[in-house]
């Protein structure tokens, strides 16, 4: 698993390559704050070789933060990205390795009938229960997180698993209650909780598309304070000192900023309602950023009253730098499935971000 002692170990590897922020503290020791993430792509062969060499190379040049989940592209992201931990001249002590679960997973390719293969694999041998499936798709029920955790575990082959996502809960409001939802994530953090403490997980988080960065009368909205309360009974209810939860995963990009200019959650300490991210900021949660390329459509452009504030030689960089400079922000994911783009993604960190005024002053 990562460690303090190897992740500043990777950092020091580098020298002063990268700006003075780059590596920042995350779980017991420190990330890069450019991660490399493994969602886009179909699941075939050249694919995966593309994503193999482009997390190899990032990860010998200054990226040790790597995001993926147990269905993204139908399994074979983990498996890749276990392979390319081997391939790397890294340690594993030195990588924080960041998985998901909650959406019902293929393997290795889609099905031709997919409803038939949840039958056969999820409900038949009783793992999963009708009544516990939204969409069709998605459980975050214990006994399924469980096994989807060992799933990770394996394809990934690792024994910890460094950060582990409940994957999009929001989707489970399609079916029912939010205080129902709530519930559902109390149990999936016991288990997390029971699993930290066998040494499987390091921290546990949730990863969001809506739930943190909408209005609270939005039908996907999912109160962070509720969050962090239902974590920290969870943890009680375990004897675990402290809880375990330590990190969420939202979109944030100069499109999709809602994080940062929606206010939608009470303040810890203070009366008053703040955005996901100053909410996260207080609490002590790590923010990771998704879709900070906005699937890759800023890497050809960004609005230009935004573009001319930010730091960086190209408009991929520029974007980078944007999700990077948000307060609160630990690190900003960019799909990287070519390694021909690895070096101008990395190099988005020896730019300097923009600090909070300046920051502030793009929503001016």
């Amino acid at each position: 698993m990562a460690t303090s002692q190897g992740t500043w170990a990777y950092r020091d590897r580098f020298g002063d390559a990268f700006a003075r922020t780059y590596f920042r503290r995350f779980g017991p020791g420190v990330a890069s704050s450019v991660g490399i993430g493994t969602y886009l792509g179909d699941p075939t062969a050249t694919v995966d070789e593309g994503y193999r060499a482009a997390i190899t190379e990032a990860l010998e040049s200054g990226v040790n933060l790597v995001d993926t989940a147990v269905n993204y592209r139908c399994g074979r992201s983990e498996r890749v990205v276990g392979e390319a931990l081997d391939a790397a001249d890294v340690d594993r002590e030195s990588v924080v390795v960041a998985t998901k679960g909650g959406f019902l997973p293929f393997d290795g390719e889609r099905p031709a009938d997919p409803a038939a293969y949840v039958r056969e694999e999820f409900l038949q041998p009783g793992l999963l229960a009708p009544e516990d499936l939204a969409r069709g798709s998605h459980a975050i029920t214990p006994g399924f997180l469980d096994q989807m955790l060992d799933r990770s575990l394996s394809a990934l082959g690792v024994e910890t698993v460094d950060c582990y996502y409940v994957h999009n809960p929001e989707t489970q409001l399609q079916t029912r209650s939010r205080e129902a939802v709530y519930d559902q994530l109390e149990s999936a953090f016991e288990t997390l909780e029971r699993r930290r403490a066998a040494g499987d997980v390091g921290i546990y988080g949730v990863a969001t598309w809506d739930a943190f960065r909408v209005p609270r009368d939005h039908d996907a909205y999912l109160s962070l304070p509720e969050v962090v309360d239902r974590a920290a009974a969870a943890a009680e209810s375990v004897g675990a000192d402290d809880p375990g939860l330590g990190a969420i995963q939202l979109p944030f990009n100069v499109r999709m900023a809602d994080a940062y200019t929606v206010d939608a959650h009470r303040h810890p300490t203070e009366e008053r309602d703040v955005s996901a991210l100053e909410y996260a900021q207080a609490a002590g949660l790590d923010v990771v950023a998704s879709a900070t390329l906005a699937q890759g459509e800023l890497a050809a452009g960004i609005p230009p009253g935004v573009d001319a504030e930010l730091r960086g030689e190209t408009a991929a960089q520029r974007a980078i730098n944007f999700a990077r400079s948000a307060p609160g922000v630990t690190a900003a994911l960019v799909g990287t499935s070519s390694p021909a783009h690895v070096p101008e993604n990395v190099a988005a960190g020896t730019f300097e971000p923009l600090g909070a005024r300046a920051f502030d002053a793009v929503f001016e």
